[in-house]
């Protein structure tokens, strides 16, 4: 029979496991935050020109759409510099309508998101979290378009855009003839799980926390990185970690089970303080995996940016006082390092 001694150190290990478990993503109330996001759907009124008059419809989404429509045009058109008010690019707008692709990919889009309730939802959730944290921030507009495969999440003048067309599903039939701008390991994770992450995540490195120029060295980029990906830790809650980093689940339990040598391998090979781009590179761009690392292929790519997470992550939980923004608005990575005291063990649930 348990002694009241065993039970009270029972007790109080199960009490640290709750908390180790939950400290990272604990719960805020934004239900009062009154946020509500409508995604417009551009998509679908830009559809219009090709029934109403041309020149009537291009100037209503000009007063509707401002910034987000010039920019449209011009991304479109592959021209920075069109001018929305000379009526010439009508004959290039024509063209794209006529192409052979221009139904299928309507067909497809409005298939898949014929509303798109449950990611006005979602991205409302992820708003009202942002205006938590940072009550002055001024929410932007969403803006679902067709990208013509170009863009993805456009951040720009008051507004952030979906690009619908890359987000149709792993399986869609446009992405095979796609694989040299979008391989398979970037496109399986097209798909509408992916739209709220993409948006957050957007706004986060392009509107409210861009990087700063003067962030070169590796270490740098890998705080700047984890900060960001911890910002979606708070913002997104309920979102799992491989969906907001982009992995498999193989790929993070690669990542958990050599944590330690991949940190040990980032000191050996004196890469922290290294600010020669090509060879940092690869630790944070996408990849199907990390050259160098793992064997027969099998390691996650992004490790520079996992393990700047991680380093994030360790800092935060042992400076509870310091505020989001706080973090956020702190460049200093050595400082952040050194007080995180990261000491990666393999196999970590971290």
């Amino acid at each position: 029979m348990a002694t009241t001694k065993t039970k009270q150190i029972y007790l109080f290990f199960l009490i640290s496991l709750l908390l180790g478990a939950c400290g990272r993503s604990k719960k805020v109330d934004v239900s009062n935050i009154a946020v509500d996001v409508k995604i417009e759907r551009f998509d679908k009124e830009f559809d219009l020109m090709q029934t109403k008059p041309m020149a009537q419809q291009a100037d209503y989404l000009k007063k509707k759409y401002g910034a987000f429509y010039h920019d449209f045009i011009g991304m479109l058109l592959q021209d920075g510099d069109i001018n929305t008010n000379d009526t010439a690019y009508f004959k290039l707008l024509r063209r794209v309508f006529a192409d052979k692709d221009y139904k299928p990919l309507k067909h497809d889009v409005d298939s898949v998101y014929p509303e798109m309730d449950k990611e006005q939802a979602e991205l409302t959730d992820a708003f009202r979290h942002i205006k938590y944290y940072f009550p002055q921030k001024k929410m932007l507009r969403v803006i679902a378009y067709f990208s013509g495969f170009e863009t993805q999440i456009p951040v720009g003048d008051n507004y952030v855009g979906i690009g619908l067309d890359l987000f149709l599903g792993a399986d869609s039939r446009f992405y095979p003839a796609l694989t040299a701008a979008y391989p398979h390991y970037l496109s399986r994770n097209f798909n509408a799980q992916n739209i709220c992450p993409r948006v957050v995540e957007g706004i986060a490195r392009e509107d409210m926390f861009p990087e700063n120029d003067s962030s070169k060295t590796l270490l740098s980029k890998m705080i700047y990185n984890g900060k960001i990906m911890y910002f979606m830790d708070m913002i997104l809650p309920d979102i799992a970690d491989t969906i907001k980093i982009g992995y498999t689940g193989e790929q993070l339990k690669w990542c958990r089970q050599f944590q330690s040598k991949i940190w040990a391998y980032f000191l050996e090979e004196n890469l922290l303080y290294e600010s020669d781009y090509p060879k940092i590179q690869k630790y944070l761009d996408p990849s199907p995996f990390t050259p160098g690392l793992g064997e027969k292929n099998e390691s996650a790519p992004k490790l520079g940016i996992w393990t700047g997470w991680q380093i994030v992550r360790e800092y935060m939980s042992k400076h509870p006082e310091v505020t989001l923004p706080q973090l956020m608005n702190d460049n200093d990575a050595q400082k952040i390092l050194n007080e995180s005291k990261y000491r990666p063990k393999d196999g970590g649930s971290s």
